[in-house]
């Protein structure tokens, strides 16, 4: 009985309530109650338009001047002028672009805005107007294609004449980079993964029948020379990696079962490079923050600027990690280290003489990168 009294008391207090709202509406019986909008919401909407549109430039401009300075500065490599020219330019396009196409968009917003009594005009279509929209897009961008592809073709070409390029194998798998270089006679022994045999230290899966590996060395991190052409052959043992080395505007995918290439010219050492004012000020600004985190009793270690070769495909969990350190020297130090490293004959247990002096650089072989090719 309690049960159907609250009900019974609550239906009271809705119709209640909703005779209160019929009273309501009938004391504004002379009050605008349209939902359309009338001139003067119209015309508040157009100045908010422009609002938003101030809004964002100034976020826009806030932007370059904020984040700006992340930019890689200074290019590494022959090519990266060119590259970085090419750039700017796309950048400067769509800049202007957007620039004057949001400024049109809100304008148009406001100026053609509802009013009483005005009434949009209809245009079926408008031939001219879809001739200057399509033709100046087409020639934008067939321009810069064509520059591209024109950029492109300049860095590839690795057939020239006066130039016999360093040839140097970078080896991706999760979650680490090998080097191998082709040793003296510049030419990179035969290689499979199915040749692979860690008991053998064959890592890499080179063909040991093939005599044009027995010079090759395998190295963990990549010394270049300065100066000097190099050609690097790419491979992946597991997925798709993307070898990518940003201060020599470098990338390229590392495809299982392909080989694919690269090539480009180091122009700046690594030392002239920790000299550059603008990896100073980022050096800086990094060690600022490590040093906050240490304050705070975190381990942050200084930070010292060094080129890395980085993966830029999501290739797994530990993809943040995959890198290798890249040291861009003289020539005469890069040969005194070259001296120090043991080709892939030494490292198998072959007599190889021709290599002078041989260091302790075993490539040493973890647990993880074991069980990734399925040996135990």
């Amino acid at each position: 009985m309690t049960t159907f009294l609250a009900i019974i008391v609550l239906v009271l207090v809705a119709i209640a309530i909703w005779q209160m709202s019929k009273i309501f509406e009938l004391s504004q019986a002379h009050t605008d109650n349209s939902e359309v909008a009338n001139d003067k919401d119209n015309k508040l909407n157009g100045y908010l338009m422009f609002g938003f549109l101030a809004a964002f430039y100034i976020f826009m401009i806030y932007g370059v001047f904020k984040w700006g300075p992340l930019v890689l500065g200074t290019p590494a490599s022959e090519h990266g002028d060119d590259y970085d020219f090419l750039m700017t330019m796309s950048m400067v396009l769509i800049f202007f672009v957007q620039f004057l196409t949001q400024g049109l968009l809100f304008f148009f917003a406001y100026k053609y805005k509802g009013q009483k009594g005005k009434k949009a005009l209809f245009y079926a279509d408008n031939d001219k107007l879809e001739m200057i929209w399509t033709i100046i897009p087409v020639i934008t961008l067939a321009g810069l294609i064509l520059y591209g592809l024109f950029t492109w073709t300049t860095i590839m070409d690795v057939n020239s004449e006066d130039e016999d390029p360093m040839v140097i194998e970078l080896y991706a798998q999760q979650f680490n980079w090998k080097a191998r270089y082709a040793g003296q006679d510049n030419t990179l022994g035969e290689a499979n993964v199915r040749l692979i045999d860690i008991a053998s230290s064959n890592i890499l899966g080179i063909n040991e029948a093939d005599p044009n590996a027995d010079d090759d060395v395998i190295a963990t991190e990549l010394h270049l020379p300065v100066g000097k052409k190099v050609l690097f052959k790419m491979r992946s043992q597991d997925v798709i990696h993307s070898a990518y080395m940003p201060h020599f505007r470098a990338q390229m995918n590392c495809v299982p079962g392909m080989i694919t290439q690269f090539s480009f010219t180091p122009t700046v050492t690594t030392e002239e490079m920790r000299a550059d004012g603008g990896i100073v000020e980022k050096v800086e600004r990094i060690n600022d923050i490590r040093a906050e985190k240490r304050a705070n009793g975190e381990d942050a270690d200084p930070y010292e600027f060094d080129y890395l070769l980085l993966c830029n495909k999501i290739c797994g969990q530990s993809h943040y990690n995959m890198q290798m350190k890249i040291i861009v020297e003289s020539e005469e130090d890069f040969n005194a280290w070259m001296k120090e490293q043991k080709t892939f004959a030494a490292s198998m247990g072959k007599d190889d003489s021709s290599n002078g002096e041989m260091a302790q650089s075993e490539v040493f072989i973890s647990d993880d990168e074991a069980s990734i090719i399925g040996v135990n």
